[in-house]
This record gives structure tokens, sequence and C-alpha cells, in this order.
């Protein structure tokens, strides 16, 4: 207990002494510094920054005790919950939970904003104009002719995937680390290829255009087509389970100095990363929904 308390004085100190010579050095530094200027005032950043992290770790130690070890337990398969004689699994009630919170939303937003549409839009009219005009615009240029009906849905997936995300900043699994939850998102990419292709071509045509430019891809088009949507499931779940996993690692390693760094790591990992990979999914079914109708 003594030594720690010593530890957390003298970080303290050392942070102080660093900020007040900081502080110094910039009044000395003038309007031109010299690169030795530069580089001695980010040495006194630097030690302002480690002494006051040093002296805050320490301090939480002596407040709240000393963090447990912790064990990485990263699983494939999510933890199941019994739930009215079911047993589910806890992606599926987040899935739920982000569900019901979008529905809310929507019901809201139909009986305030969309009831009063004015013809300048201001607020929030005016993100949501921008947001379905991003989402269509992108749709039409990417699906030449036929992403009309597209948008929405894939506007529904977007929307999902941040809600993923926002899920696991709050402490929760992402569903998106579920190959369930691909899974299904990519059955339903595979269904939307097939009935467009149809749609515009024809059975026929759809055949066709698997058996282009000779009929001996056939066989070998309808095994690329069937691999599509199990591509995009272990894709986005790949992607989502690798970012879980590395933040469990980060934690593990860093230990009761977890403090801080983890929350900014996972700004990218919460936040970045899984924008990324919706944006990689969208692109891809518009893109193989494009190919089926060329």
């Amino acid at each position: 207990m003594a030594a720690k308390i010593l530890t957390v004085v003298i970080a303290a100190a050392v942070a102080l002494a660093g900020f007040f010579l900081r502080r110094r050095h910039i009044v000395k530094m003038g309007e031109t510094p010299t690169k030795k200027q530069k580089r001695l005032k980010k040495l006194y950043s630097a030690i302002m920054v480690i002494g006051g992290y040093i002296a805050i770790v320490f301090l939480i130690e002596l407040i709240a005790g000393a963090p447990p070890k912790r064990e990485l337990t990263v699983s494939i398969a999510t933890e199941r919950v019994d739930l009215f004689g079911l047993s589910l699994s806890t992606t599926a009630l987040v899935t739920w939970g982000i569900m019901a919170v979008f529905i809310a939303a929507a019901l809201v937003l139909r009986f305030t904003v969309l009831r009063r549409l004015e013809e300048v839009p201001k607020g929030v009219q005016n993100v949501l104009e921008i947001a379905v005009d991003l989402i269509s615009d992108y749709t039409k240029k990417t699906a030449h002719g036929v992403g009309e009906g597209l948008s929405s849905y894939l506007f529904t997936v977007a929307a999902f995937l941040v809600g993923c995300a926002i899920s696991e900043m709050l402490g929760f699994r992402t569903p998106a680390s579920d190959i369930t939850m691909t899974g299904a998102l990519a059955i339903i990419t595979f269904v939307l290829i097939n009935v467009y292709g149809i749609r515009i071509k024809g059975v026929k045509g759809r055949i066709k255009t698997l058996a282009s430019p000779t009929p001996i891809n056939l066989p070998f088009k309808i095994i690329t087509d069937v691999a599509t949507p199990i591509s995009l499931a272990c894709r986005l779940f790949g992607n989502m389970l690798g970012g879980l996993v590395v933040m469990e690692l980060l934690k593990g390693a860093m230990g009761k100095f977890a403090v801080g760094i983890p929350a900014l790591a996972g700004l990218y990992f919460s936040v970045f990363h899984p924008l990324i990979q919706a944006f990689i999914f969208i692109t891809l079914t518009l893109t193989f929904i494009n190919e089926a109708t060329e």
C-alpha cells in the first residue's frame, strides 16, 4: 500500500514538473521556435502525459483495488441463455434489442418529423434527407439502373451494422461477430442477386449469363455463385470477431494499465472498423447484383 501511494505521489510530481517545464518552455520559444525547442516541448509533453497516466492508474488501483487477472476466453460460438424455456444466444437478444430501438425510432420519426415535412429541410429532416440521398445515389451509381428498389434494404443493413457497433461500445458482444447473423445477411444478398438477375434477364438469360462464354463454365459459375454468400458471411464475421479478439488481447496484455488506451482503441474497433465493414458489405452486394444483371 505504501509503495503504491509513493508511486502515485512521485508520478504526480513528475507530471506537474513536466507541465510547468512545458509552459515555461513555450514562453521562451517565441514565434519562430527552433527544431531543438520543438523537441524539448514534445519531451516535456511526454513527461507530463506519462507521469499523469501512471498516477491515475495507481490511484484507481488504490481506490478500487487490483483488477482481477484476465483470461482470454473469446469463443466463436456465442453464450446462450434460457428465456421462457428457449435457449437463445446473447447475440440474438442484442439483435432484438437493436431492432426494438430502430422500430421505436422509426415510429417516433413517422409521427413527428415525417408528418410535417418542410420544403427547406432543417434539423432532423435535413439529416434524414442527407442519409437517404447518400445511400440512394451510391446504390444507383454502383448497381447501374437496378438500384432503385435496393436503397431501402441497404440503408437498413447499414443502420443495423451501426447498431451492432453501438452495442459493442456498450459492452455487449456485437451480433456481427456471430456467423449465423452474418450468414443471414449473406443469404438475403444471395437471393437478391438471383432475383434481380432473373427479373432483368429472365431465367434463360440468367442461365446464359452463368454459361458464358462457354457452357463448360456453367458448373464452375454455379459453384462460384453458391460460394458468394459463404464468402460474404465469413468476411464480415471474421473481421468483426478479429476486432473483438484484438480488444481482449489488448486488455489482457495491459493488465492494470488498461485505462484509457483500450477505450481509444475501441473507437477504431467499435466505430470506424464496423463502418468500413458495412461499406464493404454494401459495395459487394451491389457489385454482385450488377454483375448478375449486366
